[in-house]
């Protein structure tokens, strides 16, 4: 028996797949579906069509239904609440009319650079090249012919949601990656919107900053409902009603933070999928690092970000490898094990790789200045090449970028991180993710059973929180006490070998990156 009222709804758009979860009043997911899509390197710019985007969303949901039909015998009609969640940052323009004015321009372009450097300077704040501020103001400084009719910036997750609920909102998380937030205020920085607005009012489009960007909502707060045109959007086979109270939507940083408990002072989480960033709640300014965001959590405390372009997706091409060998061999085997064999294999391999190296970078990286990137693997003749050290190699490189970026906090800032929490797909393997996170951060790491759910968990938490909490109960005391108070999960601490052996590895990578460099003007 399922009581549909009582459940909570979050899908998130991720980099590489589009995933719903279901959970129950007892915040245990359910049911599911996802949707798997990739983005597309357009005319030089890595985007999404908003074809795929729709598409790709209808499909997952069908999947969804699916799973509560089989399980449970009946429609998905409706939920207790629905939010929804994507990969942060990026630049969708629209006009008054809601019509795209230029192509999704993902967070994975590093096409902003004069632009995330001039605002840097102008705000003494580090605007990295995926925000959409630096977007906005680098199509100012090209010139773009859509700028004055623009009317509407949003993210990912801000269109979804004004297709769903027809508001042009979004949760302070999400919004930190669009523009700097004032924490006290929960809303923009209204000193560096002034000096925004004072930089570009020559230019005479007839709007000032706050007429285009999304209104910040914390987590909680009413954030619309779904309308008829949402439920058509969502459900083209007309199933879903309306009515549904809609979360303020958020990013994948948000969720991740929401989806392992991570969000009180101290506590950090590392998000490890198609782009990994570790999120480090702090209580204290720190400098301006171009290594270094800083956003908040889905109720506006201040976050310490490091957040890396690439992290799974040359270990996906190289398991794609093996499969077709598999498959040439004539040996049946599921993807899935295929990837939890090759995980513990690299178990066995050599602490420091044997000798092995590899440059995860499908694209450019903002933690060591790359504006594009080239896969690369890299061996000296001596090197001890074996399986084992092979795919350690390359789950060492998928998270050497977030160390150099990690080693900036703790050494450089004094930030001290206790223990990291572990979500995404890096980690589904037991054990093998979170050895390779603890050799890499020098500290324990802990998984949940949830974490292989990741975003579109947290989000379903997200929604929960906003229907089921009592009164002023803040968002860090309704994860604890309600959520994640029995809930199951693994702590570890990598050995002295594995950190050590991390350590070596990274002196080898970093001496190389002018390797890595070469390659991208070479080929």
């Amino acid at each position: 028996m399922i009581d549909l009222k009582n459940t909570a709804l979050g899908i998130e758009l991720g980099s590489t797949r589009i995933k719903a979860v279901l959970i129950d009043r007892n915040h245990v997911p359910i049911a599911s579906g996802d949707h798997e899509w990739e983005n597309q390197l357009v005319d030089g710019i890595w985007t999404y069509s908003m074809d795929a985007i729709r598409q790709g969303l209808r499909d997952c949901y069908a999947n969804l239904k699916r799973d509560v039909k089989d399980k449970f015998g009946v429609e998905l009609t409706t939920v207790g609440a629905i939010g929804v969640s994507a990969m942060m940052h990026g630049y969708l323009p629209f006009d008054k009319d809601m019509n795209q004015l230029a192509e999704f321009r993902t967070w994975r372009n590093t096409i902003t650079g004069q632009a995330a450097a001039e605002l840097t300077k102008l705000f003494d704040f580090n605007i990295p090249q995926r925000w959409s501020i630096a977007h906005l103001y680098q199509a100012i400084l090209n010139g773009e012919e859509h700028l004055p009719r623009l009317a509407h910036l949003t993210t990912l997750a801000g269109y979804i949601h004004y297709e769903l609920t027809g508001r042009h909102v979004m949760g302070v998380g999400e919004a930190s990656g669009m523009f700097p937030i004032d924490s006290q205020a929960l809303d923009y920085n209204q000193r560096m919107v002034d000096l925004f607005d004072a930089l570009t009012e020559f230019k005479g489009y007839g709007w000032k900053l706050r007429d285009v960007l999304p209104r910040v909502l914390s987590a909680g707060e009413d954030a619309g409902s779904l309308t008829e045109h949402g439920a058509a959007f969502l459900d083209p086979d007309g199933d879903l009603k309306p009515g549904v109270p809609v979360a303020p939507c958020e990013g994948d940083a948000g969720t991740g933070m929401a989806a392992t408990n991570s969000v009180k002072v101290g506590t950090g989480n590392v998000s490890a999928g198609t782009s990994d960033f570790a999120m480090v709640v702090v209580d204290k300014p720190l400098g301006v690092h171009r290594e270094i965001d800083m956003v908040t959590t889905p109720d506006g405390a201040p976050v310490a970000m490091v957040h890396c372009n690439n992290c799974t997706s040359d270990i996906n091409a190289w398991v794609g490898l093996f499969a077709d060998f598999a498959q040439t061999a004539g040996i049946q085997i599921d993807r899935g094990q295929l990837f939890t064999l090759l995980f513990k294999k690299a178990m066995e391999g050599d602490p420091d790789c044997g000798g092995l190296l590899s440059y995860n970078y499908f694209s450019g990286e903002g933690v060591t200045d790359l504006d594009e990137g080239r896969p690369m693997f890299l061996r000296t003749p001596d090197s001890h090449v074996t399986l084992a050290n092979f795919m350690r190699t390359h789950l060492l490189s998928a998270l050497a970028t977030l160390k150099i970026g990690l080693d900036i906090l703790t050494v450089d800032e004094k930030v001290e991180i206790q223990k990291l929490y572990g979500h995404g797909g890096f980690f589904k393997t037991p054990v093998v993710g979170q050895t390779m996170l603890s050799a890499a951060a020098g500290v324990p790491v802990s998984t949940m059973e949830t974490a292989g759910e990741g975003g579109p968990y947290g989000m379903a938490l997200l929604a929960a929180y906003m229907i089921w909490r009592v009164g002023n109960e803040k968002l860090e005391d309704y994860l604890e006490n309600k959520v994640f108070s029995g809930a199951k999960s693994s702590t570890l601490m990598a050995g002295k070998a594995d950190v050590d052996g991390f350590n070596a590895f990274l002196d080898k990578y970093k001496k190389a990156l002018p390797v890595e460099r070469l390659a991208t003007e070479v080929l």
